[in-house]
């Protein structure tokens, strides 16, 4: 087929003609490979491209399979938490870790691997990233004790952060028609949902039948199968290299990112703002991504460029991930409660009921790209907001008795308004950015989604035990310690109640029913208002969507090849360098195709 290409040359069964360079695509523009050095193949210091063709759609399934695998160790270990407590018997605080290890490495780590892929070469960053997922997912499964597990949890969160910013930057790269790369963003958005709501069935299957390691070495193997195809198909491609990489800067943004989410964390646990450990958390880690900026605005030669927060697109679309997440993860946590505690569900009956919310999320991303081009990303956003809170505002009907046909309807609602939120909001911020800082931008996308999850928890979960504590305290009969206990969590509550047993444990178990659906419609209407505000900001985004193609990204499929780095965009004739025909012709036109030319010699690639 014409334009169909081969590692390191262009091929094409289609003779030159007039106006087009022998070996480029026919009617389209022709690209040029251009290794970092900014030389052309077979030249100088031209690096070398791995053996077969490349589209852009296959490589998109790669990208999506590891993202799944990210998603899935996101959540495949709640349902062994009571087998491998049963046989590594860890403390309680051993157990906190554990369970958060992963997420806690994963976002501290996203903007020293994102910016480290534009520097070193995403594609080489992707693959480090699956060595490391398989290797710790191996120390996983054969943990002996609850310190290895959380330090191989730790691992896997480093590669999680590996691999989550090289998918998205890489899809920025390789889809250059922005309408397709809305539709590739749709698609992985996608199955991050899947991913996640498939983790908790799959880590059940795998416990039932063999043991509770097994939830990790499954990774092993689908490892091991992802890593050549990867390195076969996925284009390597890097950002500007100019300048040291500032791993000072690396190392503060990290480290200012996990005190702030432990802190944020602590305090969605109870925990007092004025609490030494919360305090400092907060403090050190809100002081190290202050000391962070300013260090950025500074250097000639930036870790990531904050000019971009400047622009009302991306800085808007970063807010209004954190608000959705916010809202997502603060919902999922008390509906989980509320189906189990006050509805009486079992845990397999309870993620039945929300899986409703996870498939209406996986059709939001399969359909966003059409709605984004149909209605903009302004409306987009917007709607998707709007419809969250009329979701959250039809919650707070809810009460101690079980309605499933509304709770379903609402399920849905939510579902297909977060993801139509998240979907707008991300295809904003990454068309937004240059495409030498796509890894930064989307590491800075991951980290807003990592934050609002722990901003979500802290904020909201603030809010329920605000208004439900009051409610059980001062009870008939109750003595006041009990009372107290009983404020600390509805389960808490239960417990109590069953030992205190009779007239006294009827009351208090009442009181705390109540008083929790008091506190959840508090928490449904606030949840309700940050979306609306969320609404509100994502009034500065661009109304109309923009088709158009990036010059600078790489293409797939025909047109270009895996180590490509950036398409030349073609002159009048469509060519990327002066023709024979073009040269011949009058002295003018000869004279505005060679200024042409040096042009583009000395603005990227040597024709």
């Amino acid at each position: 087929m014409a334009g169909t290409t081969t590692a390191g040359s262009w091929k094409s069964k289609a003779p030159a003609t007039p106006g087009r360079r022998a070996g480029s695509p026919p009617g389209g523009t022709p690209r040029q490979r251009v290794s970092p050095d900014g030389a052309l193949p077979g030249g100088p210091g031209a690096a070398p491209a791995p053996a077969g063709p490349a589209n852009r759609w296959t490589v998109l399934l790669v990208l999506c399979v590891s993202l799944l695998f990210v998603a899935l160790d996101s959540t495949v270990l709640h349902v062994a938490i009571p087998a491998l407590t049963e046989a590594l018997r860890p403390g309680p605080v051993q157990l906190l870790w554990i369970v958060d290890a992963y997420p806690l490495a994963a976002a501290s780590l996203l903007i020293l691997f994102g910016t480290l892929g534009d520097r070193v070469g995403r594609r080489r960053v992707l693959l480090l990233g699956y060595a490391l997922f398989a290797v710790a997912s191996a120390v996983a499964s054969m943990a002996s004790d609850a310190s290895v597990l959380i330090g191989a949890r730790a691992l896997l969160g480093a590669g999680g952060a590996m691999i989550m910013p090289a998918t998205l930057s890489i899809v920025r790269q390789v889809f250059p028609d922005r309408r397709e790369r809305a539709l590739a963003i749709g698609l992985w958005s996608a199955v991050a949902a899947v991913g996640a709501a498939v983790g908790p069935v799959l880590g059940g299957f795998m416990v039932q039948h063999y043991w509770w390691g097994s939830v990790f070495l499954i990774n092993i193997p689908l490892m091991a199968a992802i890593w050549p195809l990867a390195r076969w198909l996925v284009p390597e491609s890097t950002g500007d290299r100019d300048g040291p990489w500032d791993l000072l800067g690396a190392a503060m943004a990290g480290l200012g990112i996990l005190g702030a989410i432990v802190g944020i964390k602590r305090l969605g646990a109870g925990a007092s703002p004025l609490d030494p450990p919360t305090l400092v958390s907060l403090v050190v880690g809100v002081a190290l991504l202050v000391l962070f900026v300013r260090r950025q605005r500074r250097l000639k030669h930036p870790l990531i460029d904050m000019s971009m927060f400047s622009r009302p697109a991306f800085s808007t679309s970063v807010g209004c991930i954190v608000v959705a997440m916010l809202a997502l993860v603060g919902l999922e946590l008390i509906a989980v409660q509320y189906l189990q505690l006050v509805l009486g569900l079992h845990p397999m009956q309870t993620g039945l009921r929300m899986l409703p919310l996870t498939f209406a999320a996986m059709a939001a991303g399969l359909l966003g790209s059409k709605v984004l081009h149909r209605v903009g990303p302004r409306l987009m956003v917007v709607t998707g907001f709007t419809l969250t809170a009329s979701a959250v505002l039809a919650l707070t009907v809810m009460g101690e008795h079980d309605r499933p046909l509304l709770l379903t309807a609402a399920f849905v609602l939510l579902g297909f308004g977060l993801e139509t939120t998240l979907f707008g909001a991300y295809e904003s911020m990454l068309s937004e950015c240059p495409a030498g800082q796509a890894g930064g931008a989307a590491a800075i996308g991951e980290t807003a989604y990592q934050l609002g999850a722990g901003l979500g928890i802290a904020l909201l979960g603030s809010v329920m035990n605000a208004f439900y504590a009051p409610g059980v305290r001062h009870l008939p009969g109750v003595p006041r310690a009990d009372s107290r206990g009983a404020g600390h969590s509805l389960g808490e509550a239960y417990d109590l109640s069953h030992q205190l047993g009779g007239r006294p444990g009827a009351v208090l178990r009442d009181a705390a029913r109540q008083s929790f659906v008091h506190g959840l419609h508090v928490t449904l209407v606030v949840s309700a208002v940050l979306l609306l505000l969320g609404a509100a900001a994502a009034l500065r985004l661009p109304r109309a969507f923009d088709g158009s193609a990036d010059p600078h990204a790489i293409a797939c499929g025909g047109t270009s090849e895996p180590g490509t780095e950036a398409t030349e965009p073609a002159g009048p004739t469509g060519s990327a360098e002066p023709t024979d025909e073009a040269a011949t012709g009058s002295g003018a036109e000869a004279a505005r195709v060679g200024a042409q030319a040096e042009g583009r010699v000395g603005a990227k690639s040597r024709v």
